[in-house]
């Protein structure tokens, strides 16, 4: 490996020239990468807790306003009402993507790839999507509201349906990564003992996967508590915490008590993480050095009726989603049929037209490219580097505190400091710049983790072979870590730019004038009663978002297999 790196850095040794001091040079680079996470989610978040603590017309009020806020019952109602459509939420995805994962790892049936690649469609439109589809299904011109029995779908039934569509894709990952790694040996052992496969699945298969049940259980949960996009578009007039927030803020203008809903709706949040962090502790290897890969044998009747279930469940998805398209094109739903373009003129539904798309784009390509060059470089700054271990931990510790701050918290939190009278950086408030650091921050975690797991598989040998040629870290960096991790690098740019593309929560309180998004145009749209208008935009991210992780693929397929090529001949040498 030595000489290896050092053909990759020839001019390390023969070079004398004054060395800049690589520890001096390190410590500044990860002091910075600490400033830079305290700016962009520490001090929102303290800020958004002050506020929390103020009273209306000024002045510390102590508890008062979450006193205020319990002894109000509508306030209280939004809080009930939440808790319950997460409560029903989570114990209808739970079981069905777990069965659902279940058939993707442990059976044999086949075009697992392509329901696969169908249960995961909801990850790349915006939330509303799924609330404007079910307007056109079950809605009052709804051409299956005859299900409903009278019942209507704008409200609590409405909003479970569709937080079970925008969550399934979550949980189903969750249990996926669960349930594939198991050890065949358990299974073997079952078998030679006689044990039924209803007792096998109760004695070894889920004790194996509770753990991923209980972290997919919460992680819907806190997507469901704080989602604004669904109850927005479908919830009609029964409250929740999110378009509580919301209104208190934008249509009450009462900050503090703003801030309060949004601290209870950091609480199921903060939980799930503690929750997370303890069962990752108490978890034990399912895989050992020698452990035996579970391999599914083909049985027919097993296969065919998970093949007929994944199926039933990917066309429920897909078909959903298809409805909203297929409605963007019709001229007067349900009247006239006829197919159109005219609801993609956006003009005649908002002033801004597809100038909000433009913006989505620009702020998304940012946050691409930003996001991605500051979340892989602080992960190499907290992972590779053996100095200044305070403030690599507290980078650590910053860089995990976005996975327990919901979007619309953090975009709270965000408009009590930056759009603050006393903040030098207010001028950044409406501003696009904002809106890119806001959705770096909210999505920062998912992409840190990512770097930091495909850094540890690099040997820690090419550090130390580096510093004894007298090779600068940002060297090694550059020649060998980047080149190595590209895929990784790329896969987080994609990731960041479908989230930036889709994301409402967040940005909802902090555009101006001139920078709209799209998913916002969406509200607004759906407000006036340009449905189909609102489903249009929202097809236009859909269909954005899924280009980028195609064009992603045939990157992957075309380029980086070329140049990736020594991954193989090493596997194969």
């Amino acid at each position: 490996m030595t000489e290896a790196l050092a053909l990759a850095l020839p001019e390390a040794v023969p070079v004398r020239r004054a060395r800049v001091p690589e520890r001096l040079v390190a410590t500044v680079l990860i002091a910075g990468l600490c400033l830079v996470l305290v700016l962009i989610l520490a001090l929102p978040l303290g800020t958004l807790l002050m506020k929390s603590l103020e009273a209306p017309g000024g002045g510390f009020a102590g508890l008062s306003n979450f006193r205020t806020y319990f002894a109000t019952p509508t306030l209280v109602e939004a809080l009930v009402n939440s808790l319950a459509v997460a409560g029903t939420t989570v114990a209808i995805v739970v079981p069905l993507a777990f069965a659902y994962a279940y058939a993707l790892t442990r059976t044999a049936m086949r075009f697992r790839g392509v329901l696969l690649a169908l249960a995961l469609l909801p990850l790349f439109a915006p939330s509303l999507l799924s609330g404007i589809a079910l307007t056109y299904i079950l809605g009052n011109q709804g051409f299956l509201r005859g299900l409903l029995m009278g019942q209507s779908v704008y409200g609590p039934i409405g909003i479970v349906i569709a937080e079970c569509l925008y969550a399934f894709p979550h949980a189903l990952i969750i249990l996926m990564t669960a349930l594939a790694l198991s050890d065949a040996r358990l299974y073997e052992a079952a078998a030679a003992m006689g044990t039924g496969r209803l007792r096998t699945f109760a004695t070894v298969t889920l004790p194996g996967a509770r753990y991923g049940l209980v972290s997919a259980a919460f992680v819907v949960f806190t997507l469901v508590v704080t989602d604004f996009g669904i109850p927005k578009v479908i919830g009609g007039q029964y409250p929740v915490l999110a378009t509580d927030a919301y209104r208190q803020v934008v249509g009450q203008q009462n900050f503090p008590m703003g801030a309060v809903v949004g601290l209870l709706m950091l609480a199921p949040a903060v939980l799930a993480f503690a929750v997370d962090r303890l069962i990752r502790r108490r978890q034990s290897a399912l895989l050992t050095a020698r452990s035996v890969p579970y391999e599914p044998k083909p049985h027919p009747v097993r296969d065919g009726l998970s093949l007929a279930y994944a199926g039933l469940v990917a066309g429920l998805v897909v078909a959903t989603y298809g409805v909203a398209v297929w409605a963007s094109f019709i001229r007067y739903w349900p009247y006239n049929l006829g197919l159109t373009l005219d609801h993609y003129d956006f003009a005649a539904a908002d002033s801004d037209g597809w100038t909000p798309y433009g913006n989505s784009l620009l702020m998304a390509g940012a946050v691409a490219v930003l996001g991605t060059g500051l979340v892989f470089c602080g992960a190499y700054l907290i992972e590779k580097l053996k100095v200044f271990s305070a403030g690599r931990a507290l980078a650590q510790l910053l860089a995990m505190l976005p996975l327990a701050v919901p979007g619309l918290v953090l975009g709270l939190g965000y408009v009590f400091f930056f759009n603050a009278p006393w903040n030098p950086l207010n001028v950044l408030y409406g501003t696009l710049a904002l809106l890119v650091i806001n959705t770096v921050a909210h999505y920062y975690t998912v992409a840190h983790v990512t770097a930091t797991t495909a850094l540890k598989q690099i040997d820690p040998e090419f550090e130390a072979v580096s510093a004894s040629l007298k090779v600068p870290f940002w060297q090694t960096f550059r020649r060998v870590s980047l080149p190595i991790c590209l895929p990784t690098v790329l896969e987080l740019a994609v990731y960041l730019f479908v989230n930036a593309m889709t994301t409402v929560s967040a940005v909802i309180f902090l555009y101006g004038p001139g920078t709209k998004l799209a998913a916002i145009a969406i509200v607004h749209m759906d407000e006036a009663g340009a449905t189909a208008s609102a489903a249009a935009m929202a097809s236009v991210i859909m269909a954005t978002a899924l280009c980028a992780r195609l064009a992603l693929a045939l990157v992957n397929r075309f380029v980086l297999a070329r140049a990736q090529v020594w991954r193989r001949r090493e596997g194969t040498a």
